[in-house]
């Protein structure tokens, strides 16, 4: 199995820090720095840093000077946020997201390969 996949489900919770556990199937393709973001039906998506750049270069390279393009990258702008994966595999979810994907105590983690 390619370990740079992201596939499965992993049910897991939030600790009273705000922070989930990463699935260790996933943690290889992390070198502690991540980013976080806003996604479609109140989900929330984690980029590799190399992924969230060429999400962003996507972004830019479709603005056209229209206002829903300049939306969408003010929404994935204000919408992200960089997090540290500790050596344990937690991430802090910072508060606003966990308002955004209305996250109390369980989370489900599902991998998404690249969507």
């Amino acid at each position: 199995m390619d370990p740079k996949r992201f596939i499965g489900r992993y049910e897991h919770a939030l600790d009273t820090k705000g922070r989930v556990i990463l699935p260790a199937r996933f943690r290889g393709a992390f070198d502690g720095d991540a980013y976080l973001s806003e996604y479609r039906t109140r989900c929330l998506a984690l980029w590799t840093p190399d992924a969230f750049e060429q999400k962003l270069a996507e972004i830019e390279a479709m603005q056209d000077g229209t206002v829903e393009q300049l939306n969408q990258a003010r929404y994935m702008a204000s919408g992200s946020a960089p997090v540290e994966i500790d050596k344990q595999g937690r991430l802090a979810i910072p508060q606003f997201m966990r308002e955004y994907a209305r996250l109390d105590n369980e989370v489900l983690v599902v991998g998404a390969d690249e969507a």
